[in-house]
C-alpha cells in the first residue's frame, strides 16, 4: 500500500517545478498590469525557488487579494499548496485558474491528477478529455492519454472490488482495492471499504490503519473515529480506544454510539488506573479486587480477562500468596505460554514454595523471550543457588539445632 504521506511528498517535490515552468509560458500575457501584484508575484516566485514555502504563500495570498482576476496568482498559490502537500487547498485555486483561463491546459491537467488521486474518476476523466480537445502540447497530450487510461482501469477495478465485497469475497475485494489505492491514495471511501474487508478477514490493525487515513481525508469523519475506537477496545487497548472516541465526541458531542462507547471505556479505564495505583502503593489485595471488577465489567472481550488475570497473578506473587499466584499465573500461561510477566511471577511463587526446579524452568523460558531482563537473570541465579543449597545435607536441621 502506498501511504498518503509518501505520495504527498512526491507531489511536493515534482509538481512545483512543472508548474513554474509552465507558468513562464503564460506569464503576464492576459493579466492586467498591477505593479503591487507583480511585485508580490515575483517575490513569491523567488521565495518558492528558494524553498521558503510559507513566505512564498504569503506573497501569493497578497497577489490574489490585490487582483482576484489574476489567474497567475491563483496558479502560483496552487503551486505552493502542492509543494506543502495541501492538495485540498490547491484544488479550488486550480479550478479558479481554469475559470479565468479556459485554455490553460497545464492547470486542467494538474487538477485531473488531484481528482484522480481523490478517487473522483468521472471528474478526472472529464479534465483529461478536455485537455486532449484543447490543442495541448505533445507532452501534455501524452500525459492526458496516459492518465485517462489509468482512470479507466481504476473504474474497472472499483467495479470488481464492489462486486467482490457484495459477494462476501473479502480477500478478492482487498486485492482489487490494493491496486486502486496505489493510484487513488486520497479516496476516503475506498479506504473505509478496505477497512471493512480487513475486519471481516480478522485483521483489525490493518483496518485501523485505513480508518486513520480516512479520518484525515474526510472532514468530520465521526464514523471512522468510532470504528477505530471500537477496534482498539476489542484489541484490549483501552487507552487508545478512549483517545479515539474522544475525537469522535469533539466533532459531535451528541453522537449516540460514541457517547455510549465513551461511558463504557471510561468506566473500564478508571478501574484499571485505580488498580495500577493500588499496585504501586503495595495494596495488592485491593488491586486484585479491582481487576476482578474489570473482568465483570467487560466479560465479552477476552483480552481484558487475560490482562486482568496477569495482574492478579502479579499481585498474589508480590503479596506472597504462592498457591494462589501459581494457580492464576498458570491460567494465563495456558492461553499465552510465552507471557514473560506471568512466567516471572510464577517463578517467584515457586521460589516461595521451594519448588526450585519449576522456578528455574520458568525463568529460563522467560529469558528465551527477554534475554536482557536483569530481573529474570537475577531470579534465575537465585533459583539455581537455592536449588544447589537444597541438595546439600543440612546437618543443623537433621540434629534439630540452630
Amino acid at each position: 500500500m502506498v501511504a498518503p504521506g509518501s505520495v504527498t511528498s512526491r507531489l511536493g517535490s515534482v509538481f512545483p517545478f512543472l508548474l513554474v515552468l509552465v507558468d513562464l509560458q503564460y506569464e503576464g500575457a492576459e493579466c492586467g498590469v498591477n505593479a503591487d501584484v507583480e511585485k508580490h508575484l515575483e517575490l513569491g516566485k523567488k521565495l518558492l525557488a528558494a524553498g521558503q514555502l510559507a513566505d512564498a504563500l504569503s506573497q501569493f495570498h497578497a497577489a490574489v487579494d490585490g487582483d482576484p482576476e489574476n489567474y497567475i496568482a491563483y496558479y502560483r498559490r496552487a503551486t505552493v499548496f502542492l509543494a506543502m502537500g495541501k492538495s485540498k487547498a490547491a484544488l479550488p485555486d486550480l479550478t479558479k485558474v481554469i475559470e479565468l483561463k479556459m485554455d490553460f491546459t497545464a492547470a486542467r491537467l494538474q487538477r485531473g491528477h488531484l481528482l484522480l488521486k481523490q478517487g473522483k474518476l468521472d471528474e478526472a476523466e472529464d479534465d483529461f478529455k478536455k485537455v486532449l480537445k484543447s490543442s495541448p502540447s505533445e507532452s501534455e497530450e501524452k500525459e492526458a492519454q496516459l492518465q485517462l487510461g489509468k482512470s479507466d482501469e481504476m473504474q474497472r477495478l472499483r467495479s470488481q472490488a464492489l462486486d467482490a465485497f457484495e459477494s462476501a469475497d473479502f480477500g478478492a475485494a482487498i486485492t482489487f482495492l490494493d491496486k486502486i489505492l496505489e493510484v487513488c491514495v486520497w479516496d476516503a471511501e475506498l479506504r473505509e471499504l478496505r477497512a471493512e474487508c480487513f475486519i471481516k478477514e480478522g485483521e483489525p490493525r490493518k483496518a485501523i490503519s485505513d480508518l486513520k487515513a480516512a479520518s484525515k481525508l474526510k472532514n468530520d469523519n465521526t464514523e471512522a473515529f468510532y470504528k477505530i475506537s471500537t477496534l482498539y477496545y476489542q484489541l484490549g487497548d483501552h487507552e487508545l480506544s478512549l483517545s479515539e472516541v474522544r475525537e469522535c465526541l469533539k466533532l459531535d458531542q451528541d453522537h449516540k454510539r460514541c457517547f455510549a462507547h465513551y461511558k463504557q471505556v471510561k468506566k473500564l479505564n478508571k478501574l484499571i488506573e485505580s488498580a495500577e495505583e493500588l499496585i504501586r502503593d503495595g495494596r495488592y489485595t485491593d488491586a486484585t479486587s479491582k481487576y476482578e471488577s474489570v473482568m465483570k465489567t467487560e466479560p465479552s472481550v477476552s483480552e481484558y480477562t487475560i490482562r486482568s488475570k496477569e495482574r492478579i497473578c502479579h499481585c498474589f506473587s508480590k503479596d506472597e500468596k504462592p498457591v494462589e499466584a501459581i494457580r492464576v499465573c498458570s491460567e494465563v500461561l495456558q492461553v499465552e505460554p510465552d507471557n514473560v510477566n506471568a512466567l516471572k511471577d510464577r517463578a517467584e511463587a515457586y521460589l516461595i514454595e521451594e519448588m526450585y526446579d519449576e522456578a528455574i524452568q520458568d525463568y529460563e523460558t522467560a529469558q528465551e523471550h527477554n534475554e536482557n531482563d536483569q530481573q529474570i537473570r537475577e531470579g534465575l541465579e537465585k533459583a539455581q543457588r537455592l536449588l544447589k543449597q537444597s541438595q546439600k545435607r543440612d546437618y543443623y536441621k537433621i540434629l534439630g539445632v540452630k
